[in-house]
């Protein structure tokens, strides 16, 4: 069993291997969660037709 050592004393090494491990557990991205801004052009937005 390995012995519980505080965030705070650990090796900035070790610090940044333990975010890693987290980050992959993670399901989904969260910059692909971003909601889109309206009031900005995007070209790519399919634009609605007013009749």
């Amino acid at each position: 069993m390995k012995k519980f050592i505080p965030r705070e004393k650990l090796s900035r090494k070790a610090k940044k291997e333990i975010d890693r491990r987290a980050r992959a557990v993670w399901g989904i991205s969260p910059v692909s969660r971003k909601k889109e801004d309206k009031t900005k052009y995007n070209r790519k937005r399919v634009e609605k037709a007013e009749y």
